[in-house]
């Protein structure tokens, strides 16, 4: 059965819609999104777009910044510092990836840990592994979300995580455990991929390689969630083999359509909760 993100997200959407309408009436402010795109990456500049248009559609004010690639490190950091400063930006995010002669986790640890709606600095990923209450990563946030939406409880189950990155992989293993799973991450130096792989009963892939998960490394019946995005022949495909893998899962997330649009969700939800916490604001 298919896990359908797209159309979980639109009904997230517009829950959030209707939640932030009802702010603006009770607090007369609007929450505000600050994207930051450095340089002109093709990839980037759609993710950008899709971003802005779905803040915009639920009634958050979007706001990019665009900057030449020639920005210093120096330049780039004095202006996340005017943004941390700015009441009217709740949320922040610095688009990755960064021209090469930046630093993108300094970048990220000087964006302030109240507008981290990316989830991607480390005092919120030092509370996200410490279980205390955090912006939490928006894929694997997204990801926590469609599971429950499908009824699947990773109470007692399995997981094997196939990518350790910072992003995805590792806040994606603390909330698996969270919920009581037993976690295994693999890697590209993991022995043995396909051994472990086919012991999970929720597999998770994100690695960047076109259909690496093939049908023999699948256990019957697991659920599978594909955070891969690959062009392959100009056309996207996931990190695993859905035409062969799909009729033995139980689930498995399509690529486009499944994970993507949960995260760009997950993000809108977390600069709501960020503005309200700005304005100390009580539900």
């Amino acid at each position: 059965m298919l896990l359908n993100g797209k159309e979980f997200s639109k009904k997230l959407k517009n829950n959030l819609k209707i939640e932030v309408e009802n702010l603006k009436k009770e607090t007369n402010q609007t929450p505000g999104l600050t994207i930051i795109l450095v340089g002109n990456n093709p990839a980037s500049e759609i993710y950008v777009r899709n971003k802005v248009k779905d803040a915009t559609n639920c009634g958050i004010n979007a706001n990019l910044i665009r900057f030449d690639e020639t920005i210093s490190e120096q330049e780039l950091i004095d202006e996340v510092i005017k943004l941390n400063n700015d009441d009217t930006c709740h949320g922040l995010i610095v688009q990755l990836p960064l021209p090469k002669h930046i630093n993108e986790q300094v970048i990220i640890d000087t964006i302030s840990p109240d507008k981290d709606v990316d989830g991607f600095g480390i005092l919120n990923k030092g509370k996200l592994f410490s279980g205390l209450e955090s912006i939490e990563s928006a894929t694997p946030k997204g990801i926590m979300k469609l599971l429950e939406e499908y009824n699947i409880d990773p109470k007692g189950k399995h997981a094997v995580i196939v990518g350790r990155s910072n992003i995805v992989g590792k806040p994606m293993a603390i909330m698996l455990l969270n919920k009581h799973a037993t976690v295994t991450i693999c890697h590209s130096r993991t022995e043995n991929l396909s051994e472990i792989t086919k012991q999970a009963d929720i597999l998770v892939v994100a690695i960047g390689k076109p259909k690496f998960i093939t049908k023999d490394m699948v256990k019957e019946g697991a659920v599978v969630i594909d955070v891969g995005t690959n062009r392959v022949d100009d056309k996207l495909v996931g990190d695993v083999d859905f035409e062969n893998v799909d009729p033995i899962t139980s689930y498995i997330t399509p690529v486009p359509g499944g994970v993507g649009p949960l995260t760009i969700a997950s993000l809108l939800e977390n600069t709501v909760i960020a503005f309200k916490n700005a304005i100390n604001f009580k539900n």
